[in-house]
């Protein structure tokens, strides 16, 4: 079975904009996919039996080796590619969290750095996204709120709210 055929027909990807203490962001040069060879955020899918914010914990770590913390949620790309696939992101703000020694994952990355906004702009081989991020300069996050029980009924084994 093709991972495309494991998601169905409703998708749910995340991506992580990670940004250093001098202001640069992280960003990947993916090798396959309507991506390869732009650069954008790192991403990818959230697995089962993991909230949105983990998989972009996990995602990030796995395709830069940086470990992040999250800031909070600053928003979603949805979309319908031909006519049938529901094709959701959800966008997180991240923090390092601790060393910031970028070693990509090889097989689904080109590279893997952080860029100046400014720089980005100038690239022919930016995605959409980063562009239109980098315009923004009222991104706001919406931080997470853990520990809610929305109650034992429904047998959630995770819940957080993004307000």
């Amino acid at each position: 079975m093709s991972s495309r055929e494991k998601r169905g027909k409703v998708w749910l990807a995340v991506s992580g904009l990670v940004q250093s203490d001098a202001g640069e962001w992280l960003v990947v040069k993916k090798r396959y996919g309507g991506l390869k060879g732009k650069w954008s955020l790192p991403a990818g899918f959230v697995e089962e039996g993991e909230t949105a914010d983990e998989a972009v914990l996990r995602e990030v770590k796995e395709e830069t080796g940086i470990a992040c913390t999250v800031k909070g949620l600053i928003g979603l790309r949805t979309g319908v590619i031909k006519s049938e696939i529901s094709d959701n992101m959800l966008l997180f703000l991240l923090e390092p969290a601790g060393k910031m020694d970028i070693t990509h994952q090889e097989y689904e990355l080109y590279e893997a750095r952080f860029m100046a906004p400014e720089e980005l702009l100038k690239e022919k081989e930016a995605s959409i996204l980063l562009e239109y991020l980098i315009g923004r300069k009222d991104l706001l996050e919406k931080p997470v709120i853990d520990g809610v029980n929305p109650g034992d009924q429904f047998g959630y084994t995770a819940y957080k709210l993004f307000f």
